[in-house]
């Protein structure tokens, strides 16, 4: 679905701390954008920011960056963040930053070992075989995601599409992950470290099951 045009989004992101714009320029250097040492979390698509504002929230100890494509999208991932920090004082000092940047590109945004854990949610399937190169758990994606995760780094996806989880789980195997914990009812599976978003809250209460994996680096 194309999105209407916002032109209040950019000014709003621009305007904040929270979001970053020179982004190349903190490739190996993330630690010092957040003024500490912790683990970096990255989210691929954060979308509306429920995902990502909850965990930041949730784990003070954890630094999170969260991509999404379009201004119109991380705008509303900014408010969420900010209405979690709502008693924190200065920007500066949550522990998540945003960025608007197409996914593709994403290679020298960040140094060699310095992601711990990546989160994939419900990204789209594109189901048609020629589109397939597209899909952000296909193999070339991975290798990319691999330059900067940390060895033993982890991969933690969601999806409601049978298909491209089925797949996916071969595209990790073809790249060097283990398949650690694979679920096709992450609800009922007993899994207790999931932050529910909102796109699996809407389809969750209309009886579609959310399925999920974590793959470790080898």
């Amino acid at each position: 679905m194309r999105l209407r045009k916002k032109h209040w989004a950019r000014p709003e992101l621009e305007a904040s701390e929270v979001v970053i714009y020179d982004k190349y320029d903190h490739c190996g250097k993330w630690n010092e954008e957040f003024g500490n040492n912790n683990p970096i979390h990255l989210e691929l698509g954060c979308g509306m920011g429920g995902h990502i504002s909850q965990r930041a929230k949730k784990n003070s100890n954890i630094n999170y960056v969260g991509i999404d494509l379009k201004d119109e999208v991380v705008v509303y991932a900014l408010r969420k963040v900010m209405k979690e920090f709502e008693d924190v004082k200065q920007c500066k000092d949550i522990n998540a930053r945003l960025m608007v940047l197409n996914i593709m590109l994403i290679d020298n945004v960040f140094g060699k070992d310095e992601i711990e854990r990546v989160y994939i949610n419900f990204c789209n399937p594109w189901p048609k075989e020629r589109h397939k190169k597209r899909r952000l758990t296909y193999t070339k994606f991975l290798e990319s995601y691999k330059k900067f995760l940390k060895p033993n780094g982890e991969i933690w996806f969601k999806t409601d599409d049978t298909g491209l989880f089925e797949e996916s789980q071969e595209y990790f195997k073809e790249s060097g992950f283990d398949l650690e914990f694979v679920t096709y009812d992450l609800h009922n599976s007993g899994f207790e470290d999931n932050i529910v978003t909102e796109y699996e809250a809407k389809f969750t209460s209309l009886g579609m099951k959310t399925m999920f994996l974590r793959a470790r680096l080898k």
